[in-house]
């Protein structure tokens, strides 16, 4: 009778540790529209460096990561939770404007989201036609 009354018991404890340690890890992360919109445009530039993409399906990704970036960079210029915060996601996010708010800096420079990101990086079609590739 002891050791069913002691089984159950640490059943019950070890089924309230689980539960105390699911809760615990089932927060809810906090992200920003900062983070978001960097999350988004992470999602963008490794779509457009992805070599096993066919030129169609990158171009119908890039669209559709286009059409997201669009809404989030509205979202983060009109974040008015921001103008109090100086953290340095935030500094590094408003310092680069043209590679931050990537597709708002192309469709100002009437460019494609590719073109903009190359030419902040300072690549341009002629210097990519002219390099080679070779062992290090």
């Amino acid at each position: 009778m002891r050791s069913s009354i002691k089984k159950l018991c640490c059943r019950g404890v070890a089924a309230l540790a689980l539960t105390a340690a699911i809760a615990g890890f089932s927060q809810q992360a906090d992200a920003g529209t900062v983070e978001n919109m960097e999350r988004e445009r992470a999602i963008l530039i490794d779509t457009i460096r992805a070599p096993d993409l066919a030129a169609n399906e990158r171009a119908n990704q890039v669209e559709i990561s286009r059409h997201r970036l669009v809404d989030l960079e509205r979202m983060v210029l009109r974040d008015d939770s921001l103008k109090g915060r100086n953290t340095p996601t935030i500094r590094r996010a408003f310092a680069n404007y043209d590679l931050t708010f990537i597709v708002h800096s192309a469709s100002e420079q009437q460019i494609s989201v590719i073109d903009s990101w190359l030419a902040q990086l300072g690549l341009t079609t002629q210097t990519l036609m002219h390099t080679s590739q070779g062992r290090r």
